[in-house]
């Protein structure tokens, strides 16, 4: 668990490898003083994880409580908060312990912390993918009830969601095991690269399908209407206001740390890419800022979620 320099780790066994042997770290004659480097205090990632912590918990704990949010739909959506929950938590317990070594306060043999490393390790990683995964789990729940919305509690049946949603989970953890074991193959990382590349693809073309298909049923209405300049251009602005944000939040949070992976793999030790290493913590902090916008998009724009929410804050349960 102790960091390097000021690099957080992902990988339990890098923290404990020594420098000279890690592509993360590149001497500092290497990376050149035109190096720019983000510095994220303990205390930032602290408050990012609490902040995702209890905002996730109420989102799990709203969906518990109402019946009418028993659906597939949501259960993806309870499921992707506990994966976000999952990565703040395991986060806000590394940096805890952390700053507790490096105080002395917590005194312990090496062997146990790096076991506790692997744990988080693995915490870190499996949320990670499962969070990805329920994104896409979330796209395509969409996509269904949209084009096939005759057919939708036919084909997305509660058997169906809750085998998708073990699959995942099942999934997830076999990927963090095995990538936190083979994590120095070019492999692994690269398989994690086009995971998340996948994920990119599926979402982009499922939405952009979707925002298609509701401009061309809002032209058919303006047809009818004889309105079709306004409604039509008023829609699917807004629509693709809502596409924009809803990728580019998805782009802007994973892909600087999926950047990273990939730059492992292609030029571990060139000196533009030593600069890119050194914003490591910076790519976890957004990974972080992910699961509390999360929340936001995929949750609290439901009416009926919202209205379970204020109950639930208002302890009447």
């Amino acid at each position: 668990m102790p960091a390097l320099g000021s690099q957080r780790r992902l990988l339990g066994s890098l923290n404990c490898t020594p420098p000279a042997t890690l592509p993360f770290i590149l001497a500092p004659n290497q990376t050149g003083p035109q190096c720019l480097e983000v510095s994220i205090p303990d205390g930032l990632f602290l408050s990012l994880g609490l902040v995702s912590l209890v905002e996730n918990v109420l989102v799990v704990a709203a969906i518990a409580k109402n019946r009418n949010l028993h659906s597939p739909m949501y259960y993806f959506i309870c499921c992707l908060a506990v994966s976000d929950l999952l990565v703040s938590v395991s986060n806000v317990l590394e940096t805890a312990v952390m700053l507790l070594l490096e105080a002395g306060v917590l005194a312990t043999q090496a062997a146990v912390v790096q076991q506790l490393d692997n744990v988080i390790d693995v915490l870190i990683c499996g949320s990670m993918v499962s969070s990805l995964c329920f994104l896409g789990a979330i796209a395509v729940d969409r996509y269904i009830s949209i084009f096939y919305a005759l057919r939708y509690h036919s084909v997305v049946t509660l058997p169906r969601a809750w085998r998708i949603i073990a699959a995942i989970w099942v999934a997830s953890i076999l990927t963090s095991l095995l990538f936190i074991t083979y994590y120095n193959h070019k492999v692994i990382l690269l398989c994690l690269v086009g995971f998340f590349i996948a994920m990119l693809a599926l979402m982009a073309v499922l939405y952009v399908h979707m925002l298609a298909r509701a401009c061309q049923h809002a032209r058919g209405i303006a047809r009818l209407q004889k309105r079709q300049r306004p409604i039509h251009q008023g829609f699917g602005l807004k629509g693709a206001a809502t596409l924009t944000i809803l990728l580019g939040v998805f782009f802007l949070c994973w892909g600087p740390f999926f950047l990273h992976l990939s730059l492992i793999v292609l030029c571990p030790q060139h000196p533009t890419c030593g600069c890119i290493f050194k914003n490591f913590n910076l790519f976890l902090a957004l990974i972080i800022c992910n699961a509390i916008v999360d929340p936001l998009i995929y949750a609290f724009r439901s009416q009926e979620l919202r209205k379970t929410l204020q109950e639930v804050l208002q302890c009447s349960w």
